[in-house]
């Protein structure tokens, strides 16, 4: 454990302290764990993957809407088509609230 000079006051503080004793000064910034890391990118590859899905649902529901023969098919298939939709929102939805809740509880103090 070495001392180092703080950039503001010049007050010498250990190298492993996150702010200065003297003046406040944030010397460094605190890093994340392993798990706050970890959930940091489940996180975000979660939202990727989500909207990978949502679009690529997209896709497939304009080719059975537009494939349907009669008025009540194609009515059908817009049904199952919102109800799809709203299924895939509400588990984007959930899996946000959790796995945000754990990047939130995870990060540096």
């Amino acid at each position: 454990m070495a001392l180092v000079n703080c950039p503001e006051c010049k007050v010498q503080v250990s190298d492993t302290a996150l702010k200065c004793t003297g003046c406040g000064f944030q010397i460094r910034k605190p890093k994340r764990g392993f798990f706050g890391k970890l959930f940091k990118w489940t996180f975000i590859l979660f939202n990727a993957l989500m909207a990978f899905w949502l679009f690529s649902y997209f896709g497939s529901i304009g080719e059975i809407v537009s494939t349907s023969k009669s008025e009540a098919a194609q009515a059908g298939a817009t049904i199952g088509a919102t109800i799809g939709t709203s299924m895939i929102m509400g588990f984007w939805v959930f899996g946000d609230i959790i796995l945000g809740l754990l990047v939130l509880f995870t990060k540096p103090k």
